[in-house]
């Protein structure tokens, strides 16, 4: 059996060098003319909405970050410096280093406020997400130099797990004006999903520990190494026959405390504060037929003799075949959003991950706090996100939304002034919008 891992490593790389990167259209979830795409971020936003109807075409989200890798992005939109990986790449290894992968495809959805109480939404997407949790960065970085190292090292890694899984949804939401009295607004929303499950390969230790002896070329391990796959999904000609499939939900409430009654009819909103708690990825999609494979490391191994991706070849292992149920990244995600002029707004936004990276059989999201100024106007939004991510101590993006037409980053300005940088995300999405 191959090793997932590699292929793990691969997604993440890929990724992060091709510079098609986003993590759920930061910045323009909060804008009030955001339509389906802030539906998935709180299902409470479509009801009472600036959209009367809102066709999504095409919509995407992307993006990848690491503590282990630092890349010099700036080089790739210089037109004066060509883009090398070994002088624009920096590699930070440590006990515990961490990868992470999320592409988001919305495919044709809409939405749409039946009146003033009352929406509905019909949401389809793609959806991958890719972990690796605490890695040993020493090991790592030997295995990518396929051992050929002079020196001597050990490692250890006891909490290390490993997860990639995609699936694809359809979604059908509801939203309600549930108060609405003396200028105070409490809008809930819910989400049911149904989940076809693509594939999923996963892995994790109970404790691995190891020391490589360079003149002898040996790696001495001890420990286990337990590799899970659904299906075909490790092999090259995955087929997807063994589809896995399973139910989830999101649910949001939101409050806004309006403005005072007025004649003022150039008001592009009718609130001065409001504040919103959504809980999304609620479910788990079940895989029958799932190999699980537990690898028994005390062996001594030649890295360099062998092919160190085929498992099956290098350790004695047991394997058994059985039903897993791979969770949903499961988070929390709180926002508040303040009109300081008629046009001027400044949001602030925290995601947390309410799913432990301990557990290999889940996909979890990076926890992440984001101050967001935006100028709003029915066909043209601007918005400059910034904050702190994990993997990243401050970032700075910049986005816009011109009718049809929506793209940005959270992470794009400071990209292009760094000289390491450890994550990085774009989105865009083209849509039908019909304003009220």
């Amino acid at each position: 059996m191959k090793f997932q891992y590699n292929l793990i490593i691969i997604v993440c790389l890929t990724c992060f060098s091709n510079s098609v990167l986003a993590q759920n259209y930061i910045g323009h979830t909060v804008d009030n003319y955001a339509g389906i795409q802030s539906v998935i971020y709180n299902p409470a936003t479509g009801v009472d909405s600036k959209m009367k109807l809102d066709i999504n075409i095409f919509s995407t989200s992307a993006f990848a970050a690491s503590d282990y890798y630092g890349i010099k992005l700036k080089n790739l939109f210089d037109s004066g410096n060509t883009f090398d990986t070994d002088e624009d790449t920096k590699t930070f290894p440590k006990n515990n280093n961490n990868f992470y992968v999320n592409l988001d495809i919305m495919l044709p959805s809409v939405m749409l406020n039946i009146d003033d109480n009352n929406s509905i939404a019909l949401i389809s997407r793609v959806r991958t997400f890719g972990n690796i949790n605490k890695i040993n960065g020493e090991l790592f970085e030997n295995y990518e130099n396929e051992f050929d190292d002079t020196e001597d090292f050990s490692f250890e890694n006891d909490e290390f797990t490993g997860t990639i899984h995609a699936w694809a949804e359809v979604g059908l939401s509801y939203g309600r004006v549930l108060y609405n009295e003396n200028n105070h607004k409490i809008k809930g929303g819910i989400t049911l999903k149904y989940l076809q499950g693509l594939g999923a390969a996963f892995m994790s230790t109970n404790g691995m520990q190891g020391n490589y002896t360079a003149s002898e070329n040996t790696l001495a391990t001890t420990g286990n190494l337990v590799y899970g796959v659904t299906g075909d999904f490790d092999s090259d000609d995955i087929k997807y026959e063994d589809l896995g499939s399973g139910f989830g939900a999101d649910i949001g409430f939101i409050y806004q405390w309006n403005n005072a009654q007025t004649t003022d009819t150039n008001l592009q909103t009718d609130y001065k504060l409001k504040l919103g708690l959504s809980v999304t990825d609620i479910g788990s999609i079940s895989y029958d037929d799932t190999e699980i494979s537990d690898y028994d490391l005390n062996e001594t191994i030649n890295p360099n003799g062998n092919d160190v991706d085929d498992l099956d070849d290098l350790y004695d292992y047991t394997s058994e075949i059985k039903t897993v149920k791979i969770k949903l990244p499961t988070a929390i995600h709180l926002f508040a959003d303040y009109n300081i002029t008629n046009r001027f707004y400044v949001s602030a936004q925290a995601d947390i991950s309410v799913v432990k990276p301990d557990n290999s059989q889940t996909s979890n999201s990076l926890n992440t706090f984001i101050v967001t100024p935006r100028l709003e106007s029915k066909w043209f939004s601007m918005y400059m996100p910034f904050g702190f991510r994990q993997y990243e101590d401050f970032g700075v993006g910049l986005g816009l939304r011109a009718g049809p037409l929506t793209i940005g980053s959270s992470s794009l300005i400071s990209n292009l002034v760094s000289d390491s940088s450890k994550s990085a995300d774009v989105y865009i999405g083209l849509k039908v919008p019909i304003y009220r």
